[in-house]
């Protein structure tokens, strides 16, 4: 290894039995958010940073199977190693494994800590060419009481003094390993690697830390990882449609989403006349209550004369990124005799998603006639619908 390296070893030994409820028996680490393990999430946030050269998980003796149906693999992370009977000997079971590596600094990540940032780890890597430890911390905002186990309130802390330990927990190699081997000389648990740091004289720098760094210890917290993942932000569903209508004049072809097809008419119309993305602008602009087309491009401006009506759908695009809202699905019915759609309708639906800077699935753009019914069915005109389905955050 080069004299430069930095290991993470993620300790994944405990069995989490706090993080249980409703009859889940599964260790914390190996429960799933979002499709995706704990403990996966944790190693891959170590693994997707270039700084660090490897990653060492330590896991419960009787994990070994768990661990291998996670099917992690990656050139920089190294097997398992069977951790001890408390964190504490875990992380010295990890150490004692890197220690023929010549690594030159170790980041000791609780697994249960799947939201780790790149910004965490660069400024806990940053503060080691300085000092001896570094660690993120978040301050205490809460007012801190003491009491000596009576029940009763003893003395208020100065809050201003106190601050939340996170991980990862990074620290020059040699000076940790010597600490952690010397603590089988005192007969206590240290609560973290900082403190085994602090009693070996080790000089520890605080970092930020982030709120959203949390630590998965309770049932409660695996909902709050969900929402996490989910966008932070708690959203809903609303779902706009719009109508259009537009008769035929005498032409050549006619705009529909986007695409130019050839006709014997085309469509009258202040813009292009492009019925499909007028009802589909519209839907759009209902779902997030942002009114209608014609607030926002009035049919008495000249200056949408014959305009493109993509540029309609891109405006409400962007109201809708405003809005910090994400589309989920668009659905455009036209109906009409003629011309015919369907083979156009792929490339509409691509127009449509460029346009909207969505994927292609998300769209769906078909056709109907109105057998021959009505001034539809005479040719005189066609009309198009449109639904939307929006996510936008709770307000509430």
């Amino acid at each position: 290894m080069s004299s430069k390296s930095i290991a993470v070893i993620v300790v994944a030994a405990g069995k989490g039995e706090r993080a249980n409820a409703n009859g889940i028996a599964d260790p914390k680490q190996y429960r799933e958010i979002a499709g995706k393990s704990v403990l996966a999430r944790t190693i891959e946030a170590f693994l997707s940073h270039e700084s660090v050269t490897l990653v060492l998980p330590v896991i419960h003796p009787d994990h070994a199977h768990r661990y291998a149906d996670l099917g992690l693999h990656h050139e920089r992370l190294h097997p398992a190693v069977p951790g001890g009977a408390t964190r504490q000997a875990s992380v010295l079971e990890g150490l004692k494994a890197l220690a023929k590596l010549r690594i030159d600094r170790v980041l000791i990540q609780d697994a249960a800590r799947p939201f780790v940032s790149p910004r965490i780890i660069d400024d806990v890597i940053e503060a080691l060419k300085e000092h001896d430890g570094a660690l993120p911390t978040l301050p205490t905002t809460d007012t801190i009481k003491r009491s000596l186990g009576d029940g009763l309130i003893s003395k208020t802390e100065d809050r201003n003094l106190l601050f939340a330990a996170q991980t990862p927990q990074g620290f020059r190699f040699s000076p940790i390993f010597s600490a952690h081997m010397r603590t089988g000389t005192v007969r206590r648990e240290f609560t973290d690697d900082a403190e085994i740091a602090e009693w070996a004289g080790m000089r520890v720098k605080m970092v930020p830390g982030d709120r959203d760094n949390f630590k998965i210890t309770h049932p409660e917290d695996f909902a709050r990882a969900e929402r996490l993942l989910a966008g932070e932000t708690m959203f809903e569903t609303r779902v706009g449609t719009g109508y259009d209508v537009h008769y035929f004049e005498p032409g050549d072809a006619v705009w529909l989403c986007g695409v130019k097809i050839p006709h014997h008419s085309k469509l009258n119309g202040h813009s292009d006349a492009d019925v499909g993305l007028h009802a589909l602008t519209d839907a759009i602009l209902g779902a997030i209550g942002a009114g209608d087309i014609g607030i926002h491009f009035p049919p008495s401006d000249e200056q949408w004369r014959g305009a493109a009506s993509t540029i309609f759908l891109k405006h409400a695009g962007k109201l809708v990124a405003e809005r910090k809202a994400r589309i989920v699905n668009l659905d455009v019915t036209i109906v009409a005799e003629a011309p015919r759609i369907a083979k156009h309708a792929p490339a509409m639906c691509a127009v449509i998603a460029e346009t909207l800077g969505i994927s292609p699935s998300r769209v769906n753009v078909k056709a109907t006639t109105n057998e021959k019914l009505g001034f539809i069915g005479r040719e005189e005109g066609m009309v198009a619908m449109a639904s939307a389905s929006i996510e936008v955050p709770r307000e509430d």
